[in-house]
């Protein structure tokens, strides 16, 4: 038996054209809308634009378009209109006044589909917050509009009953999933500092939305990431170990999609879930080289990097699903890429030689000789360090091993004490 929540609902889709974007960009930008709703469990039947100097501070389009939109909707007789931007609570409010539907706006989407997307209990507390801090100031003629919505489409989450509770009510719910949260952060803070302390290499795919990352970390991890043609099909982070070429081992972690107008609320509400890309060593930026707007979509995520302090990281560019990719492709950054499809073996293996290049650029290089008899320290050194050769000497009865590890590594300091020629530099 299908739930109301769980059927398609048509919607028709309205989008205010601003000086300063251009007529590309600006369909683009409807096209992803489209996507969000599908994404959502909905159908876009129509979409409405309009050119303006600005948006219309009561009701975001002029009186004459949104005249053309009441009539669209008695056509189509659609379940929902959803509008391409935030909007205020006193037009959301006039809006549903005026065209007796459920109105939604590009910033309760994302939410909705975050709600749907969210797996773990980090996630749906993140979610519920962000749903929260929305809905806070909009609280005033909830009890009407909320009887119009009846389910679907921006509604999924904290509930209708949580709506029509008062603002102390959900000032006090939002404090305390905060108090939750802290509890998961420090939990996470521990396990990144025992990583650090253990100097375990830790990578981070970033990306915008539907650009491929977790059919990339799949295949980089063997693992069984979740991955769908759909925005935001990962939400929940998820760390997991990469061999690399030489065998060395590092883990690496599929992160939330980044999409253009991400609503700060959610931004907030994920922050401590986005530290894992503050935390890595080194950066995989993946960009989707068959979609016509993978430009503004790089652009996209370096500004999010940037104001999570992450632009000094190392990154490697991986311009994915080169088998689709566009005729006029062209590679946009400066620092280093690689063109790859996500389901080449081949290029698997490329960008894993690509990986250990890079980490050992961060690594010091060292030559050593240990006797047999240190066999934990041989077993340490294979796990924790990029092995180039690893050789007996008959003559002297010794192992002498050349490879790359983190400056000061414990395992290399301790065999300096116990012997004065044993560790030098290359």
């Amino acid at each position: 038996m299908q739930n109301d929540s769980d059927k398609i609902e048509h919607a028709v889709l309205v989008g205010c054209q601003l000086p300063g974007m251009d007529d590309e960009h600006f369909a683009y930008s409807m096209e992803e809308l489209a996507s969000l709703t599908k994404t959502a469990s909905g159908k876009a039947l129509v979409q409405l634009s309009q050119k303006r100097d600005r948006r219309h501070p009561a009701t975001y389009i002029g009186k004459g378009k949104l005249e053309e939109l009441s009539n669209v909707l008695e056509e189509t007789e659609a379940d929902v209109v959803i509008f391409n931007d935030e909007l205020s609570p006193s037009q959301n409010r006039n809006l549903s006044n005026a065209l007796n539907i459920k109105i939604i706006d590009r910033t309760q989407l994302i939410l909705d589909i975050f709600a749907q997307r969210a797996r773990t209990r980090e996630g749906k507390l993140q979610v519920e917050l962000a749903q929260l801090n929305y809905l806070l100031p909009r609280l005033s003629g909830q009890g009407i509009n909320l009887s119009r919505q009846g389910g679907g489409i921006g509604t999924r989450g904290p509930g209708e009953t949580q709506l029509e509770t008062d603002r102390r009510h959900i000032r006090t719910k939002i404090h305390d999933i905060k108090m939750q949260l802290n509890l998961i952060v420090k939990h996470r803070e521990r396990y990144r500092d025992r990583r650090k302390k253990n100097h375990v290499f830790q990578a981070a795919l970033v990306g915008y939305t539907n650009a491929g990352k977790s059919t990339l970390f799949n295949r980089l991890t063997e693992s069984s990431s979740y991955e769908e043609n759909l925005l935001f099909a990962t939400l929940d982070p998820m760390t997991r170990r990469m061999q690399l070429p030489s065998g060395y081992t590092a883990l690496i972690t599929d992160t939330v999609g980044f999409i253009q107008d991400l609503p700060t609320t959610l931004v907030a509400a994920f922050r401590s879930t986005l530290e894992e890309v503050k935390e890595a060593d080194f950066i995989l930026h993946v960009v989707d080289s068959s979609n016509e707007d993978y430009l503004n979509h790089e652009k996209t995520v370096y500004k999010l990097l940037d104001e999570l302090e992450a632009e000094q990281i190392p990154i490697l560019t991986v311009y994915n699903k080169k088998d689709q990719q566009l005729i006029d492709f062209s590679p946009s950054t400066k620092e280093k890429y690689l063109q790859i499809s996500a389901f080449s073996e081949n290029d698997i293996e490329e960008l894993k030689k690509q990986i250990e290049q890079s980490l050992k650029e961060l690594m010091k290089p060292f030559m050593a000789e240990i006797p047999p008899e240190e066999g934990k320290m041989l077993s340490q050194l294979k796990t924790e360090a990029i092995i180039d050769s690893f050789l007996f000497d008959e003559v002297r009865e010794k192992y002498v091993i050349k490879g790359y590890a983190w400056p000061f590594h414990p395992v290399l300091e301790t065999y300096r004490k116990d012997n004065k020629r044993g560790t030098e530099d290359v």
